[in-house]
Protein backbone atom coordinates (compact mmCIF):
# COMPACT_ATOMS: atom_id res chain seq x y z
CA UNK A 1 0.00 0.00 0.00
CA UNK A 2 1.45 3.35 -1.01
CA UNK A 3 1.87 5.78 1.87
CA UNK A 4 0.49 9.28 1.60
CA UNK A 5 3.22 11.88 1.34
CA UNK A 6 3.78 13.93 4.45
CA UNK A 7 1.75 17.09 4.92
CA UNK A 8 3.30 20.49 5.53
CA UNK A 9 4.08 20.97 9.24
CA UNK A 10 1.92 23.05 11.54
CA UNK A 11 4.49 23.95 14.21
CA UNK A 12 4.57 27.65 13.31
CA UNK A 13 0.81 27.93 13.65
CA UNK A 14 0.83 26.02 16.94
CA UNK A 15 3.33 28.43 18.45
CA UNK A 16 1.20 31.39 17.41
CA UNK A 17 -2.01 29.81 18.71
CA UNK A 18 -0.31 29.15 22.03
CA UNK A 19 1.01 32.72 22.03
CA UNK A 20 -2.47 34.22 21.89
CA UNK A 21 -3.12 34.50 18.13
CA UNK A 22 -6.25 32.41 17.47
CA UNK A 23 -6.65 33.36 13.78
CA UNK A 24 -3.45 32.72 11.82
CA UNK A 25 -3.52 33.25 8.05
CA UNK A 26 -1.17 31.70 5.54
CA UNK A 27 -0.66 33.71 2.34
CA UNK A 28 0.87 32.67 -0.98
CA UNK A 29 0.63 33.63 -4.65
CA UNK A 30 0.70 31.94 -8.05
CA UNK A 31 1.65 33.13 -11.51
CA UNK A 32 4.52 35.48 -10.79
CA UNK A 33 6.64 34.09 -13.63
CA UNK A 34 3.91 33.94 -16.28
CA UNK A 35 3.73 35.99 -19.47
CA UNK A 36 -0.07 36.20 -19.45
CA UNK A 37 -2.89 36.40 -16.96
CA UNK A 38 -3.10 37.90 -13.48
CA UNK A 39 -1.00 37.14 -10.45
CA UNK A 40 -3.31 35.46 -7.94
CA UNK A 41 -2.86 35.41 -4.17
CA UNK A 42 -4.78 33.43 -1.57
CA UNK A 43 -5.08 33.68 2.20
CA UNK A 44 -6.25 30.77 4.37
CA UNK A 45 -6.99 30.71 8.10
CA UNK A 46 -6.47 27.17 9.34
CA UNK A 47 -8.32 25.52 12.24
CA UNK A 48 -6.27 24.04 15.04
CA UNK A 49 -8.53 20.98 15.24
CA UNK A 50 -8.39 20.02 11.56
CA UNK A 51 -6.65 16.89 10.24
CA UNK A 52 -3.83 17.64 7.81
CA UNK A 53 -5.58 16.19 4.68
CA UNK A 54 -2.10 15.71 3.21
CA UNK A 55 -1.86 19.42 2.37
CA UNK A 56 1.52 20.28 0.88
CA UNK A 57 3.11 22.85 -1.42
CA UNK A 58 0.95 22.98 -4.56
CA UNK A 59 3.99 22.27 -6.76
CA UNK A 60 4.43 18.87 -5.08
CA UNK A 61 0.99 17.43 -5.86
CA UNK A 62 -0.79 16.51 -9.08
CA UNK A 63 -3.53 18.69 -10.59
CA UNK A 64 -6.17 16.14 -9.60
CA UNK A 65 -4.97 16.02 -6.03
CA UNK A 66 -4.84 19.84 -5.90
CA UNK A 67 -8.52 19.92 -6.81
CA UNK A 68 -9.31 17.45 -4.01
CA UNK A 69 -7.31 19.47 -1.50
CA UNK A 70 -9.02 22.68 -2.60
CA UNK A 71 -12.39 21.14 -1.72
CA UNK A 72 -11.09 20.14 1.72
CA UNK A 73 -9.83 23.67 2.32
CA UNK A 74 -13.05 25.30 1.13
CA UNK A 75 -15.17 22.98 3.29
CA UNK A 76 -13.10 23.05 6.46
CA UNK A 77 -10.89 26.12 6.86
CA UNK A 78 -12.07 28.91 9.13
CA UNK A 79 -12.07 31.18 6.08
CA UNK A 80 -10.18 31.82 2.85
CA UNK A 81 -10.04 34.63 0.32
CA UNK A 82 -8.49 35.42 -3.06
CA UNK A 83 -6.91 38.58 -4.42
CA UNK A 84 -5.43 39.28 -7.83
CA UNK A 85 -3.70 41.91 -9.90
CA UNK A 86 -4.39 42.25 -13.61
CA UNK A 87 -1.73 42.23 -16.34
CA UNK A 88 -2.21 45.99 -16.66
CA UNK A 89 -1.51 46.47 -12.95
CA UNK A 90 1.54 44.23 -13.23
CA UNK A 91 2.88 46.36 -16.09
CA UNK A 92 2.27 49.53 -14.10
CA UNK A 93 3.54 48.41 -10.69
CA UNK A 94 6.07 45.65 -11.62
CA UNK A 95 5.47 42.02 -10.71
CA UNK A 96 6.85 42.18 -7.17
CA UNK A 97 4.66 45.10 -6.14
CA UNK A 98 1.67 43.58 -7.91
CA UNK A 99 2.16 40.31 -6.02
CA UNK A 100 2.30 42.22 -2.73
CA UNK A 101 -0.89 44.06 -3.65
CA UNK A 102 -2.66 40.81 -4.57
CA UNK A 103 -1.67 39.41 -1.17
CA UNK A 104 -3.05 42.49 0.58
CA UNK A 105 -6.30 42.12 -1.35
CA UNK A 106 -6.59 38.47 -0.35
CA UNK A 107 -5.96 39.33 3.28
CA UNK A 108 -8.58 42.08 3.13
CA UNK A 109 -11.19 39.54 2.06
CA UNK A 110 -10.86 37.33 5.13
CA UNK A 111 -13.71 37.21 7.64
CA UNK A 112 -12.78 37.12 10.45
CA UNK A 113 -9.63 39.12 9.94
CA UNK A 114 -6.51 37.28 11.14
CA UNK A 115 -4.43 38.09 14.22
CA UNK A 116 -1.17 37.09 12.51
CA UNK A 117 -0.01 36.35 8.94
CA UNK A 118 2.55 33.87 7.66
CA UNK A 119 3.63 34.96 4.18
CA UNK A 120 5.55 32.89 1.66
CA UNK A 121 8.78 34.55 0.53
CA UNK A 122 11.07 37.20 1.94
CA UNK A 123 8.83 40.27 1.67
CA UNK A 124 5.83 41.51 3.65
CA UNK A 125 3.17 43.70 1.98
CA UNK A 126 2.85 47.24 3.26
CA UNK A 127 0.20 48.39 5.73
CA UNK A 128 -1.03 45.01 6.93
CA UNK A 129 -3.64 45.19 9.71
CA UNK A 130 -1.83 42.63 11.89
CA UNK A 131 1.66 41.34 12.69
CA UNK A 132 3.25 39.20 9.98
CA UNK A 133 6.27 37.05 9.26
CA UNK A 134 7.81 36.34 5.87
CA UNK A 135 8.98 32.73 5.46
CA UNK A 136 11.23 31.60 2.63
CA UNK A 137 9.78 28.35 1.27
CA UNK A 138 6.81 28.92 3.51
CA UNK A 139 4.69 26.47 1.53
CA UNK A 140 7.05 23.72 2.77
CA UNK A 141 7.18 24.98 6.36
CA UNK A 142 3.61 26.04 7.16
CA UNK A 143 0.38 24.17 6.57
CA UNK A 144 -1.69 27.33 6.23
CA UNK A 145 0.75 28.72 3.65
CA UNK A 146 0.67 25.40 1.78
CA UNK A 147 -3.13 25.58 1.81
CA UNK A 148 -2.95 29.11 0.40
CA UNK A 149 -0.58 27.92 -2.34
CA UNK A 150 -3.16 25.32 -3.41
CA UNK A 151 -6.04 27.80 -3.45
CA UNK A 152 -4.00 30.32 -5.45
CA UNK A 153 -2.67 27.74 -7.92
CA UNK A 154 -6.00 26.05 -8.65
CA UNK A 155 -7.81 29.38 -8.92
CA UNK A 156 -5.29 30.74 -11.40
CA UNK A 157 -5.11 27.54 -13.45
CA UNK A 158 -8.89 27.50 -13.83
CA UNK A 159 -8.88 31.13 -14.89
CA UNK A 160 -6.26 30.48 -17.57
CA UNK A 161 -8.25 27.50 -18.83
CA UNK A 162 -11.24 29.82 -19.23
CA UNK A 163 -9.14 32.42 -21.07
CA UNK A 164 -7.85 29.64 -23.34
CA UNK A 165 -11.34 29.42 -24.85
CA UNK A 166 -10.96 33.02 -26.05
CA UNK A 167 -7.39 32.63 -27.34
CA UNK A 168 -6.73 28.90 -27.96
CA UNK A 169 -3.71 29.57 -30.17
CA UNK A 170 -1.54 30.33 -27.10
CA UNK A 171 -2.09 26.95 -25.43
CA UNK A 172 -3.01 28.39 -22.03
CA UNK A 173 -4.95 25.25 -21.16
CA UNK A 174 -1.57 23.49 -21.12
CA UNK A 175 1.01 26.14 -20.19
CA UNK A 176 -1.22 28.34 -17.94
CA UNK A 177 0.53 31.43 -19.29
CA UNK A 178 4.10 30.36 -18.45
CA UNK A 179 6.87 31.02 -21.00
CA UNK A 180 6.91 27.65 -22.73
CA UNK A 181 8.26 27.32 -26.26
CA UNK A 182 4.70 26.92 -27.53
CA UNK A 183 3.57 30.13 -25.82
CA UNK A 184 6.54 32.26 -26.89
CA UNK A 185 6.23 31.07 -30.50
CA UNK A 186 2.54 31.92 -30.51
CA UNK A 187 3.27 35.45 -29.25
CA UNK A 188 5.77 35.87 -32.08
CA UNK A 189 3.23 34.64 -34.63
CA UNK A 190 0.02 36.30 -33.41
CA UNK A 191 1.20 39.17 -31.22
CA UNK A 192 0.18 39.78 -27.61
CA UNK A 193 -3.40 39.86 -26.32
CA UNK A 194 -4.97 42.09 -23.68
CA UNK A 195 -4.13 39.37 -21.16
CA UNK A 196 -0.37 39.49 -21.81
CA UNK A 197 2.08 41.34 -19.58
CA UNK A 198 3.56 43.80 -22.02
CA UNK A 199 6.47 44.73 -19.75
CA UNK A 200 7.81 41.15 -19.65
CA UNK A 201 10.79 40.67 -21.93
CA UNK A 202 9.55 37.81 -24.16
CA UNK A 203 6.37 39.80 -24.83
CA UNK A 204 8.16 43.11 -25.18
CA UNK A 205 10.50 41.64 -27.80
Amino acid sequence: MRRRKQAAPIRLEQRLWQGGYPYVAGIDEAGRGCLAGPVVAAAVVWKESLPDFGIRDSKQVTPGRRNELLRHIQDNATCYAIGLCSPQEIDELNILNAAMLAMSRALGGLRPQPDFCLIDGNRIPNALPCPARAIVRGDDRSRSVAAASIVAKVTRDRLMETLHEEYPQFGWIRNKGYPTHEHVQAIAQYGPTRYHRLSFRPVLR
